[in-house]
């Protein structure tokens, strides 16, 4: 067990100017009672009622400078009930070490002036970076209280990465430490691509490194007497490099993941001892006809399907689109959705997942391609009966609106989506944006 360490900082708040509509900047209160967000409620989350605009347009919504506010959004945003944002930068902040070792960062919206960011805590602000340092693609996630978690790849108690929790105390916010990693063949190194909770407050992760085969490992991190537990549920085998992929939860509490190379999508259910069995549901193959190196975290549609991105392969050994759907007999079938062709027209290497809207449409983006090769937006349009996903190249970034998105889209009700790069912008470090079809 792990005793927490808590440590505090106050808001700072750098206000914009107007870029964009209002989302309402009144925050909700925050439940008496602890619960674990879900993924079915985590999903009502992204589909927040956002006011819709009349023309196709990517909006900043924010222009980090890398200083004191952050700087290298890789990661997905979050959002609260109230239309506010929350994420991670990997550099940038008021921390100890030289150029700053990352923040969490709120975005919020002021009717009639814009967005206000406000940096809730900025890592290496204890000595030897016992807090943490550089949350590296790592999205946050809620409990229900309003409390946010996530992790970083390195610092804590070994420097090797920690899992943390922002608790709001008045008009600051607190830091604990709920796990600090110590590498080595009995624990994990290097976290990465956040958490997930269950039902019952359970956190779970993925570390690309550590472990009984130094490649990393899942694990569990459980409340116990006031402190946390971990347990390593799971050694990435010798033969599959490490993870970038970050994990998913059915309903049944079943983990769904992706290793990175030779790619592969694995499951872990429960065993009902409190372990977990182990299947791998799928094995990439390559260009020229399937996927490889998938980076994305998988998501699940209402129907138990899975879907994700890999990095290369398909016909130009560029990344593909995938869909993995259950079978009567256990297997699993794969069905490549798009091939990516690069150039100017299409982008190339999707280093996250994807978002799926009420209609079965797929949203994602890709670090490279489109007509200035700093990525692009791109929509799958679903078929109707038996025909193919269409691909439509929604928006080219350029060096103004931001380039290389390596984060998760989300997406509203009115299928606006949001999301963050990790260069360009005013400031050069990095932009939160707002695409609007």
């Amino acid at each position: 067990m792990h005793s927490a360490t808590k440590n505090s900082r106050t808001e700072g708040r750098l206000n914009i100017p107007n870029v964009g509509p209002s989302l309402g900047s009144t925050k909700p209160a925050a439940p008496t009672t602890r619960r674990a967000l879900t993924l079915a409620v985590f999903s009502v989350l992204l589909l927040l009622a956002l006011r819709p605009a009349s023309a196709q347009t990517e909006t900043v919504h924010y222009n980090f400078t890398g200083g004191s506010d952050g700087g290298s959004p890789l990661s997905s945003l979050t959002p609260d009930s109230a239309g506010n944002f929350y994420g991670t930068t990997d550099q940038g902040g008021v921390g100890l070490g030289q150029g700053g070792d990352g923040t969490v960062f709120e975005l919020s919206p002021i009717e009639g002036a814009g967005w206000t960011e406000t940096v809730l805590y900025s890592f290496c602000s204890v000595s030897g970076c016992t807090d943490g340092a550089h949350p590296y693609y790592t999205p946050l996630i809620f409990d229900g209280e309003g409390n946010l978690y996530g992790t970083t790849k390195s610092g804590g108690a070994s420097n090797k990465g920690v899992v943390f929790e922002l608790s709001r105390v008045g008009k600051s916010w607190t830091e604990t430490v709920l796990y600090s990693f110590a590498g080595g063949t009995d624990d994990g190194a290097d976290p990465i691509n956040g958490l997930i909770m269950d039902a019952a407050g359970n956190l779970y992760g993925a570390t690309n490194a550590g472990g009984t085969t130094g490649w990393g490992t899942v694990y569990e991190l459980s409340p116990s007497g006031g402190g946390w537990t971990e347990q390593v549920i799971y050694n990435i085998p010798t033969q599959i490099d490490f993870m970038y992929a970050g994990l998913t939860m059915d309903a049944a509490g079943n983990i769904f993941g992706a290793t990175y190379r030779p790619g592969t999508v694995f499951e872990l259910s429960p065993n009902g001892n409190g372990g977990w069995n182990l299947t791998v549901i799928y094995s990439f193959k390559g260009a020229p006809k399937d996927g490889d190196r998938p980076k994305g975290t998988p998501v699940l549609d209402k129907a138990g399907n899975l879907y994700g991105t890999t990095e290369i392969g398909g016909a130009k050994n560029i990344g593909t689109v995938y869909k993995l759907s259950p079978e009567k007999d256990g297997t699993w079938k794969e069905k490549i959705l798009h091939p990516f062709k690069g150039g100017s027209k299409d982008g190339s290497g999707p280093f996250a997942g994807v978002v799926l809207d009420a209609d079965g449409n797929i949203y994602g983006n890709t670090y490279n391609g489109g007509t200035s090769s700093g990525g692009v937006i791109y929509e799958l349009v679903a078929p109707v009966g038996r025909g193919s996903y269409k691909e439509k190249v929604l928006w080219s970034f350029k060096n103004a609106e931001g380039f290389f998105p390596y984060g998760a889209l989300i997406l509203d009700s009115t299928g606006n989506v949001y999301g963050t790069t990790d260069l360009g912008g005013s400031g050069g470090a990095g932009v939160v944006f707002e695409f609007t079809p």
